[in-house]
C-alpha cells in the first residue's frame, strides 16, 4: 500500500485532529509529531488532549471513529509527513464540504435555528423555532457534514443526548463569511475566464459596461436570516402575523429546491427568464445537471412559471438570492413599502401551487 495514499485525510480535518488521530490511531509519539510540526512538544499533548475531551460530543467523537476506519486502519504503513499534498479524490471531497458547509451554516444562522441530530440516524436536520406555529424544518444534513462541522468546532452542542441540539459558533459564523467570499471569489473568477474566452465580436459589448458587469455577478446570501423570517416578525393591524408560517415555509421550500438545484456540476443555473425587470445577470447557461439538482430546477421552474411575472420576481429574489424588499423594490421600480404586499400575493400564490402539486412535487430527504 502505498503510504500517501494511506495516510491521505481530507483538508477540512484540523491540525489538532490529525495529530491526535496519528498518536492514537499510528502510534506516532508527542515528540516525533513535534519534530515534524517544528515546535514544542507541550504543544502537541494540548493539542490531543482538547481532541480528547471533546469526544464527549457524539459528533466529534463519530467524526474521529470515521477518520480512523477509513485512513488510519493500517497502522503499520501510516506515517504522514506534514504538508503533504492531496489527492484528486481528497480535492474533490474538500470542494463538497465547503459547498454543504456553506449552505447549512447560512440555515444555522437564522434566528432560532439548531441542529438536530438523533442516535442512530444517516441525516440530521435543522429547524427554526416559530413560536407558536411550532419548529419548521430549513434542511436536511448528512451527518458526516455534520460530524466535519462539529469537529472543526463550527456547531457545538451544550447537553448531548438522545436528540442532540446544535448551534452555530463564533468561529462557525466567521467561517461562514470566508465561504461566502470563497465562493464569490470563485463565482468571479469562473465569469472572468468564460469572458477572456468569449470571441471576440462578443467582448466590445461585454466591455461598454463593466462596472454594471461587476455589480451583476455578485450573487451574495446574508449570513443572517431570510427576509421571510425577518418579515414573520411583523405584525399587521390586527395584531396577527403579517406572514404566517404556512407562508414562510411556502418560500422555504422554493429557496430549498433552488439550492438544490445549484448542486449539479455546473454551480449556477440561468433563471434570468423569471426576471422581467432584469438587472440580475451573470448566471450560466443551463447545462445538464445530475437527476437529483435537475429534478428540484424543473420544480423551481414549474413554480416561477405559476406564479408569472412580477410575482416570479419578487419570489425569485426575497426567497431565492435574499435580497432585501427595499433592494427588490429598487431593482424592479416599485414604489417604496409595496414590496411585501405583493411578497405575500406572491407566497399565498405558490403555497396554493405546492397544494395543488403535492403528490408530484415532493421534497427530497
Amino acid at each position: 500500500m502505498d503510504n500517501s495514499m494511506a495516510s491521505t485525510v481530507p483538508t477540512w480535518v484540523t491540525e489538532g485532529a490529525q495529530r491526535y488521530l496519528a498518536h492514537t490511531e499510528a502510534g506516532r509519539s508527542i515528540r516525533d509529531l513535534a519534530r515534524s510540526a517544528g515546535c514544542h512538544a507541550s504543544t502537541i499533548l494540548r493539542q490531543i488532549r482538547r481532541i480528547e475531551m471533546r469526544r464527549d460530543d457524539p459528533l466529534v467523537d463519530a467524526a474521529l471513529q470515521t477518520l480512523a476506519e477509513t485512513h488510519f486502519a493500517d497502522q503499520s504503513q501510516l506515517q504522514r509527513a506534514e504538508g503533504e499534498p492531496t489527492s484528486a479524490e481528497a480535492t474533490a471531497e474538500d470542494h463538497d464540504f465547503d459547498r454543504e458547509a456553506l449552505r447549512v451554516l447560512r440555515r444555522m444562522c437564522e434566528t432560532g435555528a439548531v441542529l438536530a441530530v438523533a442516535e442512530d440516524m444517516d441525516k440530521a436536520v435543522v429547524v427554526r423555532d416559530s413560536g407558536a406555529a411550532g419548529a419548521a424544518r430549513t434542511a436536511v444534513v448528512d451527518c458526516k457534514i455534520a460530524q466535519a462541522l462539529a469537529l472543526k468546532d463550527w456547531i457545538s452542542c451544550d447537553n448531548p443526548g438522545r436528540i442532540s441540539r446544535y448551534r452555530i459558533t463564533p468561529a462557525g459564523r466567521t467561517a461562514l463569511g470566508q465561504l461566502i467570499a470563497d465562493a464569490e471569489n470563485r463565482a468571479r473568477a469562473r465569469a472572468e475566464q468564460g469572458m477572456a474566452e468569449a470571441p471576440a465580436a462578443f467582448q466590445h459589448r461585454n466591455m461598454a459596461q463593466p462596472a454594471q458587469a461587476a455589480r451583476a455577478r455578485r450573487i451574495r446570501y446574508t449570513a443572517a436570516e431570510s427576509p421571510l423570517v425577518a418579515l414573520a416578525r411583523r405584525r399587521d393591524r390586527d395584531g396577527k402575523p403579517f406572514l404566517d408560517e404556512s407562508l414562510v415555509r411556502a418560500g422555504e421550500r422554493l429557496r430549498e429546491d433552488f439550492e438544490l438545484a445549484q448542486l449539479g456540476p455546473q454551480v449556477t443555473q440561468n433563471w434570468d427568464r423569471f426576471l422581467t425587470a432584469g438587472g440580475r445577470v451573470g448566471f450560466d447557461g443551463d447545462a445538464p445537471v445530475g437527476r437529483g439538482p435537475s429534478e428540484a430546477r424543473d420544480r423551481v421552474a414549474r413554480a416561477l412559471s405559476d406564479l408569472g411575472p412580477g410575482l416570479s420576481d419578487v419570489a425569485l429574489r426575497c426567497c431565492c438570492y435574499l435580497e432585501g424588499l427595499e433592494m427588490a423594490e429598487k431593482r424592479m421600480g416599485w414604489s417604496a413599502r409595496s414590496g411585501k404586499i405583493v411578497l405575500r400575493i406572491a407566497l399565498q400564490r405558490l403555497k396554493r401551487h405546492y397544494e395543488e402539486n403535492a403528490a408530484s412535487d415532493r421534497l427530497i430527504g
